[in-house]
């Protein structure tokens, strides 16, 4: 790919095109950079909707007293109005307090997706299911950093807390991992790891006479100290490349095999559409805007293990068993740019067929952290697409730096990224929606973003942008849950 392209935006897939206006389609985010989910309690509301480049006008209410003075006789009815207002006030005032605490507090984490039923905080991660769809225990362990420390939520004191390792083994992980959204033969195995300065607060330590019959999370307790180290937990073997990344893509070069052997192709009827991430055997992470207009299914499939798209071609490719776009992902702005594929039949890995790992959380991936977009898209704003994947190194910038006037103007939500260069020539473009932006850390390749929109193709100060990986993960684990 290079640099010559028009100034106008265009798409970075050639399968759907919403305006004309628009090039769409190109975790945890450190403070004052990508917004970070909050921490202090699960949510299971992955995603809030917002709105950009929209124009909200808000008409005031008036509030108009038309009681006038009409003599001393009507001082009774007066009295009885003042009554009335006095009652509905409190009344007013009631429900408010009612919604508040009924509503507004559920709001914060407190309650069913489905139904509207209200728990209390210790109802959460206790092991007994009180949502009718289970969120209220979905959601209770998580890794942390690039060690993958487990995890586990405190329904007691709603906190996060480090697993300590004692009377652990392989069973209690894997039906952990199971629990995550992971496949159990998947798992890879546990090991012990210092949970360093997060010891401070204390561990969640397993109850004696525990079995692995039921929800490991009711029969996890607090302890302030714990005789052996935390649990380092690998649920999947995610983020192993098989050949190191040399440096084209828009201003890009050829990938060798293996370097990247989490990136699909996404085809219908022979023709590449967009790219994915593997995440798990069974599951592909894309965009949900190469979907919007082909959302059948069977229409599509996956390629993967190959560079070159024509020797791909000659393989046989996964059928796809369901698509899961994200019910808020907007055309316009394309926020919440993210989707899901589930295989009908799971992947093999071999040494050109791996998973990217997902963020875990405390990993960084902030603002001018050097990473790598990948793609069979074009080489140049409305030109040709190559046969063999290219490769690019980007820089990811700040949302602020983003949305300045001279860049992109506002238009990074907290669901975006964008990475690119800001002298222009490397960037995605055309095909390469969907496709994976990764970060290395701790020696393994983490999915930051998948390609989503820009601004043309590698052009001065017009970044691609992506979506959010790691505002999405809890989202993510929940399809992989759920299905």
């Amino acid at each position: 790919m290079n640099n010559n392209q028009a100034n106008c935006p265009s798409y970075d897939n050639i399968g759907f095109q919403h305006e004309e206006e628009r090039r769409p389609p190109s975790y945890a985010p450190q403070p004052g950079l990508y917004p970070q989910l909050p921490q202090a309690t699960p949510s299971y509301v992955a995603v809030t909707s917002n709105t950009i480049n929209t124009h909200h006008t808000v008409i005031p209410g008036t509030l108009q007293s038309t009681g006038q003075k009409k003599g001393i006789k009507k001082c009774h009815w007066r009295q009885i109005l003042c009554a009335s207002l006095c009652v509905l006030l409190i009344l007013a005032a009631v429900g408010v307090l009612l919604w508040y605490f009924l509503y507004y507090e559920c709001l914060l984490g407190k309650s069913c997706t489905t139904g509207g039923k209200c728990l209390s905080p210790s109802q959460w991660c206790d092991g007994v299911l009180d949502c009718t769809h289970g969120e209220d225990e979905s959601q209770c362990f998580r890794l942390q950093g690039t060690d993958f420390m487990l995890e586990s939520y405190s329904s007691e004191s709603q906190m996060w807390r480090p697993v300590c390792a004692e009377n652990w083994d392989n069973n209690y992980g894997r039906a952990v991992c199971e629990q995550m959204g992971y496949n159990r033969q998947d798992y890879v195995s546990y090991t012990q790891i210092s949970a360093g300065s997060l010891a401070s607060k204390g561990y969640m330590k397993l109850k004696p006479g525990t079995n692995h019959g039921s929800r490991i999370q009711s029969q996890l307790t607090y302890s302030q100290s714990c005789s052996v180290r935390a649990v380092k937990l690998n649920c999947i073997a995610c983020g192993q490349s098989s050949a190191a990344p040399s440096t084209r893509i828009v201003g890009g070069t050829e990938a060798a095999s293996g370097a990247w052997p989490w990136q699909v192709s996404l085809q219908i009827r022979g023709q590449h559409i967009c790219g994915g991430s593997i995440i798990s055997p069974y599951w592909i992470l894309s965009a949900a805007h190469c979907f919007q207009t082909y959302s059948t299914p069977g229409m599509w499939m996956v390629y993967s293990g190959g560079v070159s798209l024509l020797e791909m071609s000659f393989s046989t490719g996964k059928t796809v068993n369901k698509i899961i776009s994200h019910k808020k992902f907007d055309r316009k702005t394309n926020d919440n740019d993210i989707a899901l594929l589930k295989l009908s039949t799971p992947l093999t890995f071999t040494r050109t067929v791996k998973p990217v790992c997902l963020p875990n959380i405390g990993v960084d991936l902030s603002a001018e952290h050097q990473a790598w977009i990948t793609g069979w898209g074009a080489l140049r704003s409305s030109g040709p697409s190559p046969d063999k994947l290219n490769q690019a190194q980007v820089t990811i910038y700040s949302r602020e730096t983003c949305n300045t006037p001279s860049v992109l103007n506002g238009e990074i939500t907290e669901t975006m990224i964008c990475a690119g260069k800001m002298q222009g020539g490397v960037d995605s473009c055309q095909g390469d929606s969907g496709g994976p932006l990764v970060v290395k850390e701790g020696d393994v390749w983490w999915l930051a973003g998948d390609t989503s929109w820009g601004i043309g193709c590698g052009q001065r100060r017009k970044p691609g942008v992506y979506g959010n990986v790691t505002y999405f993960i809890e989202w993510i684990y929940n399809q992989m849950q759920n299905e």
